[in-house]
């Protein structure tokens, strides 16, 4: 049998105006308003024999917070219900952060982690700031610092990372994305390639199938069977692509590439822009290697030359085909060289007959917004030597100002017969 209400609660002016306010106020804690509409609950039915269970029906709350509420009221009035006993390192009162104990959170969070542990956690970084800052704060306030700040510090993205102010990176970059911007020309081909190792990997114990309500399960120990290579050559404007499987890696295997894509793929083709990563058998001195040396200039001259940076081969276009090839097809256990050559043609088929173009959108005008800081800084201070302030061209036949005693037949040392370049620096 439900028990009847046994508190009466009769409210001043004040004190409702005091609950309608509280009630009216930002970022109000879900306890205090479950508090002040059972006191407007109860109020309202003053003289009505309402049962706790009645009431928590009213104020969507549970019996619980109906009795914990009418006890407070019966003990301090209003002011009693509307204080929260919350010590001040209970998790709730530890929530709110203040600007420079957010700042200080993200300082911990950005610096390395304690001795002994790889990341951060949110145990580690609430302990450390205890400890640094003599602050506790919760773990919840920690992780909504860190979201709020976007800080993960459980994630690290791995990046091919040049030296900066490299000036010889940024020409190499430039050089490639150069070769980028230009119009789609099919007489002369664009075309990428790149290289892989791939581990061929037997199974020990037969796989189980995928039935119903079951994933396929495979055994955690495997059979290696040796490595192979695998060559992409990309044409990413015309969505062509082609994978040449080998045993070996080495610059005869390269020297061979290029005579395939030569000879086979592009024997009409008047000259056939190149680009490829800097790797030390990506060299066109091993087509003499490989070729007598009329054959190795005669495939020589067919191809234009574009070599990435060092630490930039993500300029590479192949290396996107690449990563597709391993998505798609080679994440899995292949046995053998005979299995990985037809898997691998079967793909190829496929995205060749689907034509998939590579969409490249970086720029060189983005790269120097991107990669600023991989740009040398040119500055002129005070003293320095500044080349054009000190010399002028001087077109070819004309005198040389100041120098009346040049002639053409006994040529100066500050002078230049052709009239290239005349210094007139003391």
């Amino acid at each position: 049998m439900a028990r009847t209400l046994t508190v009466s609660v009769c409210l001043t002016d004040d004190e409702r105006e005091r609950i309608k306010t509280t009630r009216t106020k930002f970022g109000l804690c879900t306890t205090l308003d479950a508090r002040c509409r059972i006191l407007e609950i109860c109020n309202a039915s003053a003289g009505k024999n309402l049962s706790r269970e009645g009431i928590a029906e009213l104020a969507d709350v549970s019996v619980g917070t109906v009795t914990t509420t009418l006890k407070k009221y019966k003990t301090g009035g209003v002011d009693e219900v509307l204080k929260l006993n919350r010590s001040e390192a209970s998790d709730v009162a530890r929530l709110k952060a203040d600007g420079r104990t957010r700042a200080e959170v993200i300082a911990v969070a950005c610096s390395k982690p304690p001795k002994g542990f790889k990341r951060w956690t949110l145990k580690l970084l609430a302990s450390k700031v205890q400890a640094t800052y003599e602050k506790e704060l919760s773990k919840n306030c920690i992780r909504r610092i860190l979201n709020e700040s976007e800080l993960k510090p459980h994630l690290i993205d791995y990046w091919c990372l040049p030296t900066p102010l490299n000036a010889e990176f940024v020409s190499r970059m430039e050089d490639v994305l150069d070769v980028y911007e230009r119009p789609y020309n099919p007489d002369i081909p664009l075309v990428c390639i790149d290289e892989k190792s791939y581990q061929l990997l037997g199974e020990v114990r037969e796989p189980l199938p995928m039935i119903p309500g079951c994933t396929e399960k495979r055994d955690s120990e495997y059979d290696r069977r040796g490595t192979v290579s695998m060559f992409m050559i990309c044409e990413p404007y015309a969505g062509i692509r082609h994978v040449i499987v080998s045993t070996s890696r080495t610059s005869i295997d390269f020297a061979h590439v290029l005579k395939y894509v030569s000879d086979v793929m592009y024997p009409d083709k008047e000259q056939i822009t190149l680009v490829c990563d800097n790797l030390n058998t990506h060299d066109i001195s091993s087509l003499y290697k490989t070729f007598y040396p009329a054959e190795a200039n005669r495939i020589k001259r067919r191809f234009e030359i574009h070599y990435t940076p060092k630490h930039g081969s993500w300029l590479d276009m192949a290396e996107i085909e690449l990563n597709v090839l391993t998505r798609q097809c080679l994440d899995r256990r292949i046995p053998d060289i005979e299995i990985l050559v037809d898997e691998v043609a079967a793909w190829e088929k496929a995205r060749n007959e689907e034509r998939c173009t590579i969409h490249w959108t970086f720029t060189t005008e983005k790269a120097r917004v991107k990669l600023r800081s991989l740009y040398p800084v040119i500055t002129l201070p005070d003293g320095e030597y500044d080349f054009l302030a000190h010399h002028k061209i001087v077109p070819p036949g004309e005198e040389i100002p100041g120098d009346s005693d040049a002639t053409t037949d006994e040529a100066q040392p500050d002078s230049t017969v052709d009239g290239s370049i005349a210094s007139t620096a003391p």
